[in-house]
């Protein structure tokens, strides 16, 4: 049986073409590729990277200038942060949210909108398996050429399960049965009827952005549109806490707002969402409101 796609490249000694993530006494990070005969430099000395070819994981190094280096292989979130960027990246703490609130697993069916440097593609990537599915669409070029040396990159290689399309999701969606779709993207709501037609019933749609007048035009269009459950919308923070000896405090910063997230289940086909039983809020909407996606 043979390993998934970019396991061989997750475990065992360091060996050529391996990405190495170097950690300094300051816990800097420093990524790189092995590569035989070269040397890595910094301003603290050089050694040569036949020094990690052949080493454990986990193995130190010290530069000409007796600075100690811990060598590790980058972990995913370490990756795609340090990783060239077209567009800004989905930050793992994020990632991390959309794999396991719209329950992503090994071999679904999933679809990418707003695939921009390839880090959610990566995560997914590594979710759904080599027998799963993941179509992405990008509307420009040039980034999708980016996410596609980072997730090839990353993986070792092209990956079984992806497909990158470039252009719009709406004019070119030809998927069908689709467990899952991912909208990272400024309008999300100019794609509900197309990934609703493609999504099959319980399936869950979930966007990703940025500010809180796209929150509120996302929630309320998927209201709207009449085939899915109540949506569900939130955000994540991030604190790191230092600890030493007695001296426990939460760190002075912190990763605070990156995006809102919103997840909806598809409903039957023809089936209507139960009417919400909460009461709006006094002047949510005004007496000449209309819905999202008029005037």
């Amino acid at each position: 049986m043979s390993e998934p796609t970019g396991a061989a490249r997750r475990r065992g000694p360091f060996k050529v073409g391996d990405q190495v993530q170097l950690t300094d006494p300051k816990g800097r990070h420093y990524t790189f590729t092995l590569e035989a005969g070269k040397n890595f430099h910094t301003h603290k000395g050089s050694f040569p990277h036949d020094e990690l070819i052949g080493a454990p994981e986990g193995s130190v190094v010290r530069t000409t200038g007796n600075v100690a280096y811990l060598a590790l292989r980058p972990l995913l979130p370490d990756y795609v942060l340090s990783m060239p960027r077209g567009a800004a990246v989905v930050y793992p703490k994020d990632a991390g949210q959309i794999l396991a609130f719209a329950d992503i697993f090994p071999g679904a069916r999933v679809v990418e909108a707003g695939v921009g440097s390839g880090s959610l593609s990566s995560f997914l990537l590594r979710a759904i398996g080599d027998e799963g599915m993941l179509h992405s669409y990008e509307r420009r070029e040039d980034f999708a050429e980016i996410a596609q040396g980072n997730v090839e990159r990353y993986f070792g290689g092209p990956h079984p399960a992806w497909t990158l399309t470039v252009g719009d999701l709406q004019d070119n969606l030809s998927d069908a049965d689709v467990d899952r779709v991912i909208l990272d993207m400024l309008a999300p709501w100019e794609c509900l009827d197309a990934v609703s037609k493609a999504l099959v019933p319980g399936g869950i749609l979930c966007c990703y952005v940025a500010t809180t007048t796209q929150l509120a035009r996302t929630v309320e269009s998927i209201r709207e549109i009449g085939c899915y459950a109540e949506p569900q919308p939130w955000e994540s923070m991030i604190r790191n806490w230092h600890v030493e000896g007695l001296a426990v405090r939460p760190d002075h910063r912190m990763i605070g707002h990156t995006g809102f997230l919103v997840t909806a289940r598809r409903l039957a086909d023809g089936v209507e969402p139960p009417m919400r039983r909460r009461r709006p809020a006094k002047g949510a909407y005004g007496e000449d409101y209309e819905g999202p996606n008029k005037g």
